[in-house]
């Protein structure tokens, strides 16, 4: 069984750092793009940065200079590190990975909370 397990979340106060992980397991021939997500109450998930396998980054604006997303091939596994943290930063965050399974196929973490207090 193919799944994406997340780690890391939980609560910090603003101007902290956390550091969320996403392994992928199970029957998987190959890793294609990775990526973290978010969503806050009411309101749609959002993308917040996506890493290829060859390691081009894409972030969203509201996090440039401060998260910074990586991943380890070998260990099927991206990270998303987040520092200067804001309460607007809240949400819960999504794992997404392209996986190819044999066909290539989108696949999501059940979330991580992060809460980020004033």
């Amino acid at each position: 069984q193919v799944q994406l397990v997340e780690s890391g979340g939980g609560l910090v106060q603003a101007g902290g750092s956390l550091r969320l992980s996403c392994a992928a397991s199970g029957s998987i021939f190959s890793v294609n793009a990775m990526g973290w997500y978010r969503q806050a109450p009411g309101k749609q998930r959002e993308l917040v940065a996506t890493i290829t396998t060859g390691g081009s980054t894409m972030y969203a604006d509201s996090v440039k200079g401060r998260f910074t997303i990586s991943r380890d091939s070998a260990e099927n596994t991206v990270y998303l590190q987040m520092n200067s943290l804001k309460p607007e930063d809240t949400a819960v965050y999504f794992c997404n990975a392209n996986l190819r399974v044999p066909y290539y196929t989108n696949y999501w973490g059940q979330g991580t909370q992060v809460t980020v207090s004033s």
